[in-house]
Order: structure tokens, then C-alpha cells, then sequence
């Protein structure tokens, strides 16, 4: 993603709620360019610049979206269900609904891919293909928006009162390892980025 003079870093790996917040603005994001792709291309041939937004977010879905989901229930879940507690158990209630939410967008993502790629690689879709990939799509968004709600504005706020530093520092690492990143390097280059990012940004003042 291109860097912004000025606007705010995202998180790194020392903080992974924030990093699993950041990937929910990606997932916003890339599913706003599925959609717009959708209506203008409405299953005709595709422009550049729609050829380009249209694989550019499949990608990002079929490789990020598996991640984000173990982050969560790999790592962040499982010990979140090990506090127990009464503050919590709102909490666990709400945790097997965004389990549940997780496989429903499996399986709309699995179509959204299939109709996608075959847009891409035959050039045109029926009129009863396009709208099945629309209404896949507009089912994400309806499901996203309620799921992230949850995690954004209960689950994560919860999450970070509730576990020790020292387990949220885990979880960071384990999201490290899971995309074959090594978290003592990352957040080193992360550092210096951000100092750097903060001298390009007064000079730019």
C-alpha cells in the first residue's frame, strides 16, 4: 500500500489487534472494489483498470482472508475462551457467532472467487452469473458490516483489557510466523519507518 506523508501508521506485529483492525479496513477496501467492478461491469467485458481492481482483490481475499481468519480463531479466540470470567461471557457468546460468520464467508467468497476468475479468464459473464457475483457480493457486505461492528468496537476493546501483555505479545508473534515474517525484524524496519516517516513529515511542513 502506498505510504501517506502524514497519516497514521498502521499497526505492526507488537500490536495485533490493532494489525487484525487494520486488515478489516483492507477487507472494506478491497470489497468496495468488488462491488464497483461488479455494477459497472455488470458481466461485460472488462476494462483495464477493471481487469486490474478485479484481480488485484481476489488475490488479496484468497491469500489474506485465511490468515486474518486464523489470526482469529487460532490465536486471539482460544485465548479469550481460556479467561473465563463473568465481564466475559457476553463476550464468548458473541465469539461462536463470528465463528459462524467466518464459514458463511467462506463459502460466499468461494463463489465470488469462481465467478471472478472466470470473468477474468473468459472475458464475459451471463446475466445470471453477474448477479449471482453481486448478490455473493452484496451478502459480504451485509455480513462484514455487523461482523466487524462486533470485533472493532466489542471483541478487540475486550481483548486487550482482558489479556496479559504478555499473551498479546503470543498472539503478535504467532500472526509473525504465519506469514513467514520474523516479528524481532519486522517491528526493527517498522521502527525506522516510522521515524523516518515522521522526518519526511516535517519536512513536508
Amino acid at each position: 500500500m502506498p505510504i501517506v506523508i502524514g497519516a497514521a501508521p498502521e499497526s505492526d506485529f507488537s500490536d495485533p489487534l490493532g494489525l487484525m483492525s487494520d486488515c478489516h479496513r483492507r477487507i472494506e477496501r478491497f470489497l468496495d472494489v468488488l462491488l464497483v467492478v461488479a455494477a459497472e461491469g455488470a458481466g461485460r467485458e472488462l476494462s483495464a483498470a477493471q481487469r486490474e481492481g478485479l484481480d488485484v482483490a481476489l488475490r488479496y481475499f484468497r491469500k489474506a482472508g485465511p490468515l486474518h481468519t486464523e489470526d482469529e480463531e487460532e490465536s486471539l479466540f482460544p485465548r479469550l475462551r481460556q479467561q473465563g470470567g463473568e465481564d466475559l461471557l457476553a463476550i464468548m457468546d458473541k465469539i461462536e457467532r463470528l465463528e459462524e460468520d467466518h464459514r458463511k464467508a467462506a463459502a460466499l467468497h468461494a463463489e465470488v472467487s469462481r465467478l471472478g476468475e472466470k470473468w477474468l479468464e473468459e472475458g464475459v459473464l451471463s446475466p445470471q452469473e453477474a448477479g449471482g457475483l453481486s448478490e455473493s457480493l452484496w451478502n459480504l457486505r451485509l455480513l462484514y458490516q455487523a461482523h466487524i461492528a462486533i470485533e472493532d468496537y466489542q471483541l478487540f476493546p475486550a481483548a486487550s483489557v482482558t489479556l496479559a501483555p504478555s499473551l498479546i505479545a503470543v498472539i503478535g508473534r504467532e500472526m509473525a510466523v504465519r506469514r513467514h515474517v520474523d516479528p524481532d525484524v519486522e517491528q526493527t524496519l517498522s521502527r525506522c519507518a516510522a521515524r523516518r516517516a515522521v522526518t519526511l513529515q516535517c519536512v513536508e511542513v
